[in-house]
């Protein structure tokens, strides 16, 4: 059986997204700094596809050849889209002292600061929460007993 003309449509379009992304447009290539650091860059990929296609009826039926090929009484027709978005979001810094990343977006440099200090946090009403407890305790002792 021959393949509907959409099919075509869609693989043209998927062929061409894919020779655009590839893992080098997530994890770019390595960038060498004068001091001897490597630096990568780090993105977000964002890929939309869409394929649509119709036959369409006529009041006398003639047999057409569509571009694929294929014998059909009703004419076809079909377009198909697609895009990518990169945006980038961090650098990945990789030097004698260690690795580090750089995020671009300050709101996420402020969740991974928060998550950094959650344990001080937690230490800190551990011991107000015991503070208060003794607190309550010495508050219950009668002083003229």
């Amino acid at each position: 059986m021959s393949q509907h003309p959409i099919g075509d449509l869609m693989n043209a379009a998927m062929e061409n997204l894919v020779s655009m992304i590839n893992v080098n447009t997530i994890i770019g290539e390595p960038i060498s700094a004068p001091d001897g650091s490597l630096i990568l860059p780090v993105s977000k990929v964002g890929v939309g596809f869409a394929a649509g296609g119709s036959e369409f009826y006529q009041n006398q039926p003639t047999e057409s050849t569509a571009q694929g090929g294929i014998k059909s009484v009703h004419p076809f027709g079909g377009g198909t889209g697609g895009g990518a978005s990169i945006t980038p979001i961090a650098f990945l810094i990789v030097n004698k002292e260690g690795v580090k990343l750089l995020h671009l977006d300050q709101n996420t440099h402020l969740i991974e600061r928060l998550i950094d200090l959650t344990p001080q946090a937690i230490e800190k009403v551990k011991h107000y929460m015991k503070r208060n407890k003794d607190d309550d305790i010495k508050k219950d002792e009668n002083p003229f007993e």
